[in-house]
C-alpha cells in the first residue's frame, strides 16, 4: 500500500525528499525564510546604541542594531560598494558606525553612508541611495522580527493572527507580559535535522508517553498523545500533586502577576510558522528560535524567561530550566533519528499521520502552498 491508497484514519505526510534535497531546502529559503516575519534577535539583547547582532534569514545575513534614537533598525549585513561582509561577528557593538574592512566604507546607525575614501570628490553619489539596505523590522513579546520581503505579509495576520488562532484571542498572551520578562537562561542547540522534523514534533504528543517521562509527569494528559496545540484556548492542566513547571513537579518561582485564575496551573504551546514556539507556564515563559541552515541543519536558541526581580534576585532556576531543557534533547534525538531515514526508499513517499497528528497535515499544507507561489 502507498501513501496514497490509505485508510480514512492516516493522513500522508510529505515525501522524503522534503527534508533532505537541497533544492527544496533552496526553494523554502527564498519563499518562506527570506519572504515571511522571522523573529532574529531578543530585543534586550541590543541594550544600547551601537549593540548589534547578525543573523542568518535564507541565504542572507542580516544586521539588527540599535540606533541612536534607540530604535532597533535591520539591514543586509552587505557593503554596497563591493558587496563585502561588513560584519563578520555574530554580536558585539561598535561607537558611531559600521565600517567595512574592504574599503572603509562607513554607515551610520541608521545605514546611511557617511564617509569613504575620496567620497567628497564623488558629489553625485547620494548618500541615503548608497546607504545599507534596510529590512522591515518590528518589535513584538520583546523580540525584534524581520521580514525580506519587499512587501511583507501583514505581521497581524502572520505571527499575531497564529497567537490568536491558538489561543482564541490575541489578547490571552497579554496576561504573560512577556516583553517585560527578562532573560533567565539560554541554551543553543545545533540540530543535526530538517527545520519542518522539529516544527512536526513541536506540534504533536503522540511521542510524550514515549520520549518524555518527566512532562508527561508535570502534565498527565500528554500521556494520552493529544497536544495542547490540538484544541483552540485549551491549556495542558498540571497534575494534581504538581507545584509548578518543573523537573520534579516541586514549587516553581514567583508566578507571572498578570496571569489569570483560568491560566494558572496550565501550559499552553504555540506555534508561530515558520520557526517560532512559545511556550506558557504561570511563572516563567519559554521561547525557541529556530534557524534553518541546511536541509540536515537547524539550529535552535531556546530562552527561558521570568520576572526582573527574580533573575535579579540570583534565585535558583536550575529545575525550571531542566523540564523543558531535557524535553528538548529528548525531542531534538527523536528529529535527529528521522533525519537519518528520511533518504531511506522505504520513506520516498513519505510516512503516515495518525489521527492525533492529522493536524500536522495543515501544517504540510502550508508548506507546498507556500512553495508553489
Amino acid at each position: 500500500m502507498t501513501t496514497t491508497d490509505l485508510p480514512p484514519s492516516l493522513l500522508a505526510t510529505l515525501p522524503g525528499s522534503s527534508y533532505t534535497d537541497p533544492a527544496i531546502f533552496a526553494l523554502e529559503q527564498a519563499k518562506i525564510f527570506e519572504a515571511d516575519w522571522f523573529c532574529a534577535v531578543r530585543s534586550a539583547d541590543l541594550a544600547g546604541p551601537g549593540a548589534f547582532e547578525t543573523v542568518q534569514i535564507g541565504k542572507e545575513s542580516v544586521l539588527v542594531s540599535r540606533g541612536r534614537d534607540g530604535k532597533l533598525n535591520a539591514f543586509l549585513n552587505v557593503c554596497r560598494h563591493r558587496g563585502a561582509r561588513l560584519c563578520t561577528a555574530e554580536s558585539g557593538t561598535v561607537k558611531r558606525a559600521f565600517q567595512c574592512p574592504y574599503h572603509a566604507w562607513t554607515y551610520g546607525l541608521d545605514g546611511k553612508l557617511i564617509a569613504a575614501p575620496n567620497l567628497t570628490g564623488m558629489p553625485d553619489v547620494d548618500r541615503t541611495e548608497f546607504g545599507l539596505t534596510k529590512v522591515h523590522l518590528r518589535e513584538w513579546l520583546g523580540y525584534a522580527w524581520v521580514c525580506l520581503a519587499d512587501e511583507p505579509p501583514s505581521f497581524e495576520d502572520a505571527v499575531v493572527g497564529a497567537v490568536t488562532e491558538r489561543l482564541g484571542g490575541a489578547e490571552e498572551i497579554d496576561a504573560y507580559g512577556i516583553d517585560g520578562l527578562a532573560l533567565g537562561k539560554r541554551i543553543e542547540y545545533d540540530v543535526k535535522a530538517n527545520w519542518k522534523q522539529i516544527i512536526e514534533n513541536f506540534m504533536e504528543c503522540y511521542h510524550c508517553a514515549t520520549i518524555h517521562p518527566e512532562l508527561t509527569e508535570v502534565l498527565p494528559e500528554f500521556a494520552d498523545g493529544y497536544a495542547a496545540q490540538y484544541y483552540v484556548g485549551h491549556g495542558a492542566e498540571f497534575g494534581g500533586d504538581i507545584k509548578g513547571f518543573t523537573i520534579d513537579g516541586s514549587e516553581g518561582v514567583d508566578r507571572l502577576p498578570g496571569v489569570t485564575e483560568a491560566q494558572d496551573r496550565k501550559y499552553y504551546a504555540i506555534t508561530i510558522k515558520p520557526g517560532v514556539f512559545v511556550n506558557l507556564v504561570p511563572d516563567h515563559v519559554i521561547l525557541h528560535r529556530m534557524f534553518p541552515l541546511a536541509p540536515d541543519r537547524t539550529l535552535v536558541r531556546c530562552d527561558w524567561l521570568y520576572l526582573p526581580e527574580v533573575v535579579e534576585s540570583g534565585r535558583d532556576l536550575t529545575r525550571s530550566v531542566e523540564l523543558f531543557h531535557r524535553v528538548n534533547l529528548q525531542d531534538f534525538e527523536a528529529c535527529e533519528r528521522c533525519q537519518l531515514a528520511m533518504d531511506s526508499r522505504s520513506y520516498v513517499n513519505g510516512g503516515v499521520l495518525v489521527p492525533s497528528e492529522h493536524h500536522i497535515g495543515a501544517f504540510h499544507d502550508w508548506v507546498r502552498a507556500r512553495l508553489a507561489v
